[in-house]
């Protein structure tokens, strides 16, 4: 697969079904990875380690793609994402332990394709309203 726009409907594929291992084959061994909370993985283990705590600690977690941009190797797409926080997750600064809140969300990333996987993704959310939703700050003031 070396189409962009298919590698983006087969990553959408593999995380709605919670697939490590369809995951797996859409990233490159050398693959680097940026996310909020200046979150930095180099190679695909670490880069699936941080997806899988996602989707571990929101068991039914899925995301519905808005919009694929997609110019050369590049690929940029906007995401709804929605799940249940159920179990542990993995954060910069520790563990958040299970809410049971639910969380909806956009989710940007943009992500640079070669020979059918990813090379360089570069992840974008506002932590501030994760954290909000999850009932670990105030309520966020809505205009």
């Amino acid at each position: 697969m070396t189409d962009p726009k298919e590698y983006s409907s087969a990553w959408v594929k593999a995380f709605n079904a919670h697939d490590e291992e369809g995951l797996r084959k859409l990233v490159a061994d050398d693959a680097v990875f940026r996310a909020p909370g200046d979150t930095y993985a180099e190679g695909r283990d670490a880069i699936i380690e941080y997806t899988m705590g996602w989707l571990n600690a929101f068991p039914d977690a899925t995301v519905d793609m808005e919009q694929l941009i997609v110019s050369g190797t590049w690929v940029a797409a906007l995401y709804t994402f929605e799940g249940t926080h159920t179990e542990p997750l993995p954060g910069p600064t520790g563990e958040i332990p299970a809410t049971g809140r639910q969380l909806s969300g956009r989710v940007a990333d943009i992500t640079r394709i070669e020979d059918g996987v990813a090379v360089d993704i570069r992840l974008y959310f506002d932590q501030l309203d994760v954290l909000a939703q999850l009932g670990l700050v105030p309520e966020l003031a809505r205009a």
